[in-house]
């Protein structure tokens, strides 16, 4: 027959199990979506590209892609998916008046865009980066 301290641990057991497996379906990766795009900077459709701090939405990857313009020669592009419960279909970033923060407005989730690490949770991962390669005029983002 089981004991009461069994039972007890049996539960204590099961709950932790459940939390972790919870905790990792709700931060799960963000999909691989073929990602092979340039960007020419001079284009006035990315005007805000051409200064150092400048960012751009663009179509593309899982849920869309932000560009953020980290120095004269480097640019970081974001999935603008959350990566919280990637499932949602509402997951999605936006860059705050801050111009600093992107916020998911269904969690909450708040991440840096100068390097796309979580401000704020739920959110426990970064925002997925892509590789980029600028030669001073043709901004290339691909994975």
């Amino acid at each position: 027959m089981w004991g009461k301290k069994k039972i007890f641990w049996l539960i204590v057991v099961f709950s932790v199990f459940e939390f972790i497996s919870c905790r990792k379906r709700d931060n799960q990766v963000v999909p691989n979506v073929p990602v092979e795009i340039n960007i020419y900077t001079t284009d006035p459709l990315f005007f805000n590209l051409q200064v150092t701090g400048g960012w751009e939405y663009i179509t593309g990857g899982s849920r869309g892609i932000l560009i953020y313009r980290s120095s004269n020669n480097d640019f970081l592009a974001f999935d603008r998916h959350c990566p919280y419960k990637v499932d949602d279909p509402c997951g999605q970033v936006k860059v705050n008046s801050t111009n600093i923060s992107a916020v998911d407005s269904c969690c909450g989730s708040q991440f840096s865009i100068i390097d796309g690490s979580v401000q704020k949770g739920p959110a426990a991962m970064p925002l997925k980066l892509y590789q980029t390669t600028f030669d001073g005029s043709v901004l290339h983002i691909f994975n």
